[in-house]
């Protein structure tokens, strides 16, 4: 996207790849970022990013062979993007799944410029997080981390125990979107903000910088929303940003447009947090779906897989997998969206061009304050 001018806004470097526009597109599980969006960021020069969470969904063995349908749809996923881009592509795997070993190794075959690990900290089974085959391939590992004290206990354990540390470190706020790294509630409490974290993050990761000699640049994200935004916090010391929900309104999403018309449409009390079946708080858009839920009502499924470690799938009223399955397709009242709290600022659908466009313009306003 040579017309656009990005020089007002730093590049984001992480080892020895140099990002022209310090955005990563974070993100979503189930099908809502695969690689028709993630291509479409990467052709701008930002992070364009499949995520690896119930990807195998939509394959046709998914109940009989969770682990091979997701293996084989994330490869699938990965080299579509590839061969629509020569741009920076990233996967993202929650290290909660139960099949983490094994989407890491097809993201490193396939040659993915970086893995960014979320939900859970990547520490208790060194074998499965084929660290040794990272150190040797070019693939970049970037933890995505709710606290200060979590990126020191994943760096300090790496530096222990391998002698290396993570290449970047994404930091999100309680601001984000679907499942959340805080308890309910710390997500309101101001000590928990992302304007609070960061800092306190630069600072733990500051330590690693000297004693590994390496940049390791700490990334911003949850409720990040406008190019005004992304100024704030790299004016803050963040060295990019990670943005998901905005990128749901652009037609290059890969989700159903019912689900796109969803943030369209939703008003800012709408946004609300859930108990996920997962364990963990989530923040989701208000629907008839949700609200069954709420009302005590079941919705039967047959879980032969436990795709998450954490999920108690026995004593659950649903499937978080097939709902979030149910509305990537654009059955809402089978399912509900995931979203941001600023999701409610989305007015319509556009081009990933354009929204790069509005978010570039945004910052230079900002910067020209």
């Amino acid at each position: 996207m040579n017309e656009m001018n990005s020089k007002k806004m730093p590049r984001l470097k992480i080892g020895d790849l140099e990002i022209k526009i310090p955005i990563v597109q974070g993100g979503m599980g189930v099908g809502i970022s695969l690689s028709r969006l993630a291509s479409a960021v990467a052709k701008i020069g930002a992070i364009g990013v499949i995520a690896a969470a119930g990807i195998g969904m939509l394959e046709p063995d998914f109940s009989t062979n969770f682990k091979e349908a997701n293996k084989r749809a994330l490869r699938k996923e990965i080299r579509k993007a590839k061969e629509m881009t020569n741009g920076i592509i990233g996967v993202n795997i929650m290290v909660a799944s139960s099949d983490f070993n094994e989407l890491s190794l097809v993201a490193i075959e396939e040659g993915v410029d970086l893995i960014f690990l979320g939900a859970g900290l990547p520490l208790n089974d060194p074998k499965t997080l084929v660290l040794d085959r990272l150190r040797k391939i070019p693939t970049k590992v970037v933890p995505i981390v709710s606290s200060a004290k979590a990126a020191n206990i994943i760096f300090k354990y790496w530096a222990r125990h391998y002698n290396h540390v993570p290449d970047a470190v994404v930091v999100e706020g309680p601001l984000a979107g679907g499942h959340l790294g805080y308890k309910k509630e710390q997500i309101n409490d101001p000590n928990y903000k992302l304007e609070k974290i960061l800092p306190e993050v630069i600072s733990v990761i500051k330590t690693f910088e000297q004693q590994f000699n390496k940049n390791i640049p700490v990334i911003a994200a949850g409720g990040i929303y406008s190019g005004k935004n992304i100024y704030e916090f790299i004016q803050m010391g963040a060295d990019g940003v990670q943005m998901a929900t905005r990128f749901v309104g652009t037609y290059e999403c890969d989700a159903d447009v019912k689900f796109k018309e969803a943030y369209v449409e939703c008003k800012k009390e709408d946004l609300i947090l859930i108990d996920s079946p997962v364990g963990l708080p989530g923040r989701a858009i208000r629907n008839k779906f949700i609200d069954d839920v709420s009302a005590g009502m079941k919705k039967p499924f047959k879980c032969s897989w436990q795709c998450l470690k954490s999920c108690d799938f026995k004593n659950s009223p649903y499937c978080i997998a097939l709902a979030l399955t149910n509305a990537k397709k654009g059955n809402m009242d089978e399912g509900f969206a995931f979203a941001g709290a600023n999701a409610y600022k989305t007015d319509k659908i556009i081009s990933v061009k354009e929204l790069f466009e509005t978010l570039l313009l945004e910052y230079e306003k900002a910067a020209s304050i």
